[in-house]
């Protein structure tokens, strides 16, 4: 439905959502929870993405949790949606409780390999890539940097 509205409204009205969601997590501190997913293609490059509204940083992949919505569920339907891609072998690597603009939040962190390119669509996401985890691109946001630490440490 949303692929009716013209890409560059469609881009201006995230960038308000995005500012709308952020007063009311500060308003009522709450946050919905979500996930993050580090996809992984067969070199062991990660998966990277920037949106169109909010910081002009890389991200991992992922979103927020629709209600009655499982992590795991949510983590592949993010995926899908923001890159275009399917994930294999999809599993947790940990959860972590915060605060994100100011609302409770519980984060969910997933990683799982993924076999196509990505493809962003323009709207949600301008750019969509592997990198090799010794050449990230920067700037990466702060929670990405968190995410990848304790992703870099389970592996340790």
């Amino acid at each position: 439905m949303l692929q009716l509205i013209p890409a560059p409204l469609h881009r201006l009205a995230l960038r308000v959502a995005y500012r709308l969601r952020n007063k009311i997590r500060r308003t009522t501190g709450v946050a919905r929870d979500g996930v993050m997913i580090i996809g992984k293609d067969f070199d062991g490059q990660i998966m990277l993405v920037r949106h169109s509204y909010g910081p002009k940083e890389w991200f991992f992949p992922g979103g927020g949790i629709a209600n009655g919505e499982a992590p795991e569920v949510a983590a592949r339907r993010e995926l899908r949606e923001e890159t275009g891609c399917e994930v294999d072998g999809l599993r947790l690597i940990g959860t972590v409780d915060e605060t994100i603009s100011g609302g409770a939040h519980k984060g969910y962190l997933f990683e799982g390999v993924v076999h196509d390119m990505p493809e962003p669509d323009g709207r949600e996401i301008i750019e969509a890539r592997f990198f090799p985890t010794h050449s990230l691109p920067q700037p990466l946001s702060r929670i990405t940097q968190q995410r990848l630490e304790m992703w870099q440490a389970r592996k340790s």
